[in-house]
């Protein structure tokens, strides 16, 4: 009885928002990322990096890497994919997949290639960030929430 009482005296806005929020975190968003289409990359790897650092895609896309090794032999697989190639230095090597699934996924040297081997990473983002735009609709929620309380 208690709980009903203390329920009826808080504000209509309190009590969405619980609700806003679970709806700006499972809710689609309406960004589309186009028609697929065909994408071809040139990766450099060099010194424990790969150039560029992060490469781009939309789901269903078909994507071509051409891996090229500067220094010396360098991997290039592609976690959640089961993908992945080698290269010799001087020869590049090519490999060919479909952007299935939407997503961050890391791309790391399969080869051994000196002290800082471990730190060679790079990332395939295959669609939107969806937990940036998340983040920033739960921000503006607690930002309006301030705000009325600031106000009332």
């Amino acid at each position: 009885m208690r709980f009903l009482i203390w329920f009826r005296s808080i504000p209509l806005i309190w009590k969405l928002m619980p609700l806003l929020a679970a709806v700006v975190l499972v809710a689609p968003l309406p960004f589309s990322g186009g028609q697929p289409t065909d994408r071809h990359y040139r990766v450099e790897a060099a010194r424990f990096a790969y150039f560029p650092g992060v490469l781009r895609a939309n789901p269903g896309d078909r994507v071509t890497i051409e891996l090229v090794a500067t220094d010396v032999v360098h991997g290039l697989e592609i976690d959640g994919y089961g993908v992945g190639v080698t290269a010799d230095p001087g020869q590049p090597a090519t490999m060919t997949f479909l952007a299935d699934r939407s997503g961050s996924f890391r791309m790391r040297c399969s080869v051994t290639c000196g002290g800082m081997h471990p730190f060679m990473i790079g990332k395939l983002q295959v669609g939107q960030n969806q937990w940036l735009w998340r983040g920033a609709g739960l921000a503006l929620l607690v930002v309006v929430a301030g705000a009325w309380k600031v106000w009332k």
